[in-house]
């Protein structure tokens, strides 16, 4: 149920939410459960993030390998530890062949995402929710 003057998009994230927490069976109690939830959702966004990065260097998508117009590919992924304010979390760094992709968001060597790195992919959760309710 939306909020007296929230926005839609607000609405449509609330919503994904509650329905994210119900079909995972996630309950919140305390702020060590939010933060849990907050760092899953970092993870996933930022994964999905570095994806594209290296969808956009090598110049084809990941299942699209009929476009393909370079020798390199995909290498499978490196596990790296980052540490947030909602503490450690784990993230998958792809990889290419090649050993050329060198990630922009989360650089070779850190293993920390500042307060404002955090902030944007806040920003880029509610803009992918804003989209998502609009389709």
């Amino acid at each position: 149920m939306a909020r007296k003057n929230e926005s839609p998009q607000k609405a449509a994230m609330r919503e994904m939410m509650r329905s994210y927490l119900k079909e995972n069976d996630i309950s919140i109690k305390n702020g060590t459960d939010v933060n849990a939830v907050m760092r899953d959702m970092m993870s996933v966004i930022l994964e999905d993030v570095l994806d594209d990065e290296l969808d956009e260097e090598l110049g084809y998508s990941k299942y699209d390998y009929r476009s393909k117009a370079t020798d390199n590919s995909r290498n499978g992924h490196s596990k790296k530890t980052m540490h947030t304010s909602y503490g450690d979390m784990d993230v998958a760094i792809p990889r290419d062949r090649n050993g050329e992709y060198e990630p922009h968001l989360i650089k070779k060597y850190q293993n920390t995402v500042t307060q404002d790195m955090e902030e944007k992919i806040l920003s880029m959760y509610q803009l992918l929710s804003e989209i998502a309710g609009q389709l």
